[in-house]
Parts: C-alpha cells; structure tokens; sequence
C-alpha cells in the first residue's frame, strides 16, 4: 500500500550497474515511486535540472573512482534541500568505512545518508521514507533522524 509520503515522490538513480538500476527501480516503482534512472553522471546532471527529484540515489564510484562525490556535491550546490543517499561497495571491496552519521561527514561527503552495497531493497526503501518524510512540511515527527 502506497502511503501519503510516497504518493507523487520522485526518485532519481544513478549507477553504472545495470542490474541494480533494474532492480531498485523495478522496486521502488512497485512501492509507488516514480523512478528515473540513469548510468551516466552527465545525463544525472540534466535529468536534475529537468525533473528536480525528489530524492536521488547515487553510487559513489562510476566512471571515475569521485563520481559520486561531484553529483552529490552538483546536487547540494544547485539543490541544497534535495535529499541524496550514496549507494556504495567501496567498504566491501576495499576495507574503507565511512558513513554520514555527523553532521562534519554529511557537509564533507555531501550526502545525507550513505548505505554499504550490498543492501536490501527494503532497507534502501526506509531511508527514502525517512528523507522524505523529513523534508516533507510536516517534518519527521517520530524523531528519527535518518542514519
């Protein structure tokens, strides 16, 4: 069932992985979102300006190692209130850990909740919820704050 916070939401994702663009869109558009996705940052780039999603998932590592660092940073500097979620392998594939969990690592990283690949669909889900819920002009009642 499709609730009030998901009714009309747009989500953009962006990932150079076919298979998981497939999935988490086939997902979250199952869940009621409307879902555009991309694999490339500079269609990302336009499909920002044209549509102004909602919410949008980016994977940290595309074309270059930064990618997904220069969206989050294009997002937050056009788009300072757009919620953005960084998908990432990097911890599993090289050992490093980092998240958003201070306010010091989401003015670095740019993003307002990082989610380590592999994750569930239900486990992305919540967190769109969360961020948008808390954009929402209601706010986020229940205090969660989205980490």
């Amino acid at each position: 069932m499709v609730d009030a916070e998901q009714k009309n939401k747009s989500i953009l994702i962006i990932d150079d992985d076919e298979d998981y663009l497939f999935q988490q869109k086939a997902y979250l558009e199952a869940a009621g979102y409307e879902v555009i996705a991309t694999e490339s940052s500079e269609k990302a780039e336009e499909l920002i300006e044209q549509h102004k999603p909602d919410l949008v998932v980016v994977d940290l590592m595309m074309e270059e190692d930064d990618t997904g660092f220069r969206l989050c940073y294009f997002i937050k500097k056009n788009h300072p209130s757009m919620p953005v979620i960084m998908a990432t392998g990097v911890a599993a594939e090289a050992g490093i850990e980092f998240n958003a969990v201070t306010d010091e690592e989401r003015l670095w990283l740019k993003a307002d909740v990082v989610l380590a690949k592999p994750f569930r669909c239900e486990q992305l889900e919540a967190k769109i919820k969360c961020l948008l819920k808390r954009n929402s002009p209601h706010g986020n009642a229940d205090g969660d704050d989205c980490r």
